[in-house]
């Protein structure tokens, strides 16, 4: 899970931060000490979960849940940090998932952690739900292009066309498609491809449905990366491996929500 914390105190933070990737499944994206630095963050990076302390130097952290909603494109799971517990009540009526105390328990942090994944993993499942349901429709259909704005037309010889803004597009055969992943700075979906030195930026209206419903061999392993597994040698310390010619690629982790996915899809093969 992608993480945003705001928090004044630079030192809570980082142990915050620290405890939330070593301990957990989770990527810390950054950490904010002021509300607007805060929704700055959140808008650049749209994360899963929000840790928010209430006492910011420019803006109650209660009143910046006021805010949130108009700089988010997606669920994000908002938890309270605060030493005051006045504050409890107040934040769960203006939707916050959960609050945790300072000082830290690790107890407390183990339970909303668990809490977390549970949620995580059903939004999972709607949305493995939704990529068989569009991947049923692709297989009654014609090969889809995957653009914005522009309905999917039917492509030929196992070609994928792939609009990269309203006029350019490049065409792209199925089976040299490694992976995709999702570039957080520029909020959109790449492709990688074979004998393409850089990966291929997509429209931001693209989504992980849309490309799983592509090919039965795309699959996700975590929020970021959908790969192709015809290429998939090996996964080592949840590490993906590849076949050449992307071989060099090291950077491709299964999400713990993801790995029995995984798993299964290689037996049943």
């Amino acid at each position: 899970m992608k993480v945003v914390i705001i928090d004044d105190d630079k030192s809570s933070g980082k142990a915050l931060a620290d405890l939330l990737e070593t301990k957990y499944d989770m990527e810390v994206l950054g950490c904010a000490l002021c509300g607007l630095d805060g929704l700055a963050m959140v808008n650049r990076y749209q994360p899963d979960v929000l840790f928010l302390d209430v006492q910011l130097p420019d803006v109650n952290g209660l009143d910046f849940l006021d805010k949130l909603s108009g700089f988010v494109h997606r669920r994000c799971q908002v938890v309270m940090y605060t030493a005051y517990d006045e504050y409890i009540l107040t934040a769960f009526r203006k939707q916050a998932f959960d609050v945790l105390l300072k000082p830290i328990n690790p107890q407390e942090l183990d339970t909303i952690v668990r809490r977390l994944e549970k949620e995580a993993e059903k939004e999972a499942e709607k949305e493995l739900e939704a990529g068989k349901e569009a991947e049923k429709e692709a297989e009654k259909e014609a090969e889809r292009v995957v653009g914005a704005g522009v309905k999917n037309a039917p492509v030929a010889n196992g070609k994928l066309l792939f609009y990269t803004n309203s006029v350019d597009f490049r065409l792209v055969d199925k089976e040299n498609v490694c992976l995709f992943q999702y570039n957080h700075e520029v909020r959109c979906w790449e492709v990688v491809v074979a004998d393409n030195r850089k990966p291929i930026r997509l429209k931001r209206s693209v989504k992980s449905t849309d490309l799983l419903a592509l090919a039965p061999h795309f699959m996700q392993v975590n929020q970021k990366f959908i790969v192709n597994i015809n290429y998939l040698i090996e996964v080592v310390d949840n590490v993906c491996h590849f076949y050449p010619p992307f071989d060099e690629i090291d950077y491709v982790k299964v999400g713990r929500l993801y790995r029995k996915k995984l798993i299964d899809r290689f037996l049943s093969i």
